[in-house]
């Protein structure tokens, strides 16, 4: 489906007029790319921007308009460059120039590409050099705008902090993270606000680090929302192979609230996890309040995410599971995408991003763990304190007919 036929499907643009006149009213920005090819999220976040994605049960025709594009990479499949010529997009030779006059934000999509990878297993995009870039150019023009910064800040702690606090240096609002954090929960589930969460597990899938950041930040979300707020974390500890299975067997509660997460998943296999699982990772998380966190990968046994809690006062734990889709267009990142537009269009912050954050420090450290063969890793430096805002902004509306908007 391409934008004037999405339109069309939406009865925005019974007429040529009407789109055009609903683009004119939309906010430009420039986009600042690490690689854009078929299903990578350059495809799914700005596929969302130019062909308009489904919110709350209808078409939607995105509020924002592409200006001005930077690809750092042009791989053979790369698709980036027939998608802005067919959008009519310029395409800039660097960061600075991308940052063209009259924008109202900036998209930084730095993931997949030709990058390096380190000794402890983490792909080195360049997230951090490309917003240094995007700073400079806020400082040469005096404009500080909205930016979003897709998936975690960087591999390095003392990085995604400069990242952070350049946001907060120059008042720009900033919006990253995961796209899960926003999908659709079932059933769903909003956690109160100053809720007494007694124990918590979460389970997600894939790599360590590059899916293991998703599962971070999803059990974040959650449990940000406790009794005190968010206070840091102390240490964190990451076991696998059968140490997974070990640790679960001494710690039966952990191993029960799993179970009870993975009520509602409907890709998830039948049969023991020690059977479909055969290479587990486990997350161990102390927090400064002194609730641990526990978050499984289970690669091989579920294609969702998963989260319960014990809290204080109730019988039976509090459970969801957060959907994804799988294939273009993606359809779970279309609750990011809505955010993105809204941050960048009204200026403000939806929800914190000191979430997105401690949960890099987390996933480093974590790495550093691994590395470490499952030493128990202190985190003194991870003293991010926060509080929830009330609303926890995930899509609550129908799915979408992904039949229809395919592509």
């Amino acid at each position: 489906m391409n934008r004037r036929s999405f339109l069309i499907a939406s009865g925005v643009a019974a007429s040529g007029g009407a789109a055009a006149l609903a683009q004119s009213r939309a906010s430009k920005i420039a986009a600042i790319v690490t690689a854009y090819y078929r299903n990578s999220h350059a495809d799914v976040f700005i596929g969302n921007m130019l062909r308009g994605f489904y919110w709350e049960g209808k078409p939607h025709q995105s509020e924002l308009e592409i200006a001005a594009m930077y690809l750092a990479q042009a791989p053979a499949n790369d698709i980036g460059r027939s998608e802005a010529a067919k959008h009519g997009i310029p395409l800039k030779p660097s960061v600075r120039e991308a940052i063209v006059p009259g924008i109202q934000g900036v998209v930084l999509i730095g993931e997949h590409g030709d990058y390096p990878t380190n000794e402890k297993g983490q792909k080195l995009y360049p997230r951090y050099e490309l917003m240094e870039q995007i700073v400079a150019a806020y400082r040469e023009t005096g404009r500080a705008l909205p930016m979003f910064v897709d998936k975690h800040f960087s591999t390095e702690w003392k990085k995604a902090k400069q990242m952070f606090e350049w946001s907060r240096e120059l008042k720009f609002p900033l919006i990253a993270g995961t796209s899960l954090t926003l999908t659709w929960r079932r059933p769903v589930l909003e956690l109160e606000l100053e809720a007494p969460v007694k124990r918590a597990v979460g389970y997600f899938y894939g790599g360590k680090e590059a899916y293991g950041y998703h599962g971070v930040e999803v059990f974040q979300a959650m449990v940000e929302r406790r009794k005190g707020g968010e206070t840091g974390v102390d240490w964190v500890r990451c076991l696998e192979g059968d140490e997974v299975w070990k640790w679960s067997a001494a710690n039966p509660w952990a191993r029960n609230l799993l179970e009870e997460s993975m009520r509602n998943d409907d890709t998830l296999k039948r049969g023991r996890l020690e059977d479909s699982v055969k290479q587990p990772i486990l997350f161990l998380i102390g927090y400064r309040s002194g609730l641990e966190g526990v978050i499984y990968l289970v690669t091989g046994a579920t294609e969702q995410a998963g989260f319960a809690a014990e809290i204080e006062g109730r019988r039976e734990p509090v459970t969801c599971c957060f959907l994804t889709q799988w294939g273009r267009p993606w359809s779970h990142g279309n609750g990011l995408s809505h955010w993105v537009e809204q941050t960048i269009r009204q200026g403000r912050e939806f929800y914190p991003p000191e979430r997105t954050l401690l949960s890099t420090g987390i996933i480093e450290a974590l790495m550093n763990s691994s590395y470490e063969k499952g030493r128990k890793f202190e985190t003194p430096h991870l003293d991010v304190r926060y509080r929830a805002q009330r609303e926890s902004r995930f899509m609550r509306g129908p799915l979408p007919p992904y039949d229809r908007i395919r592509v």
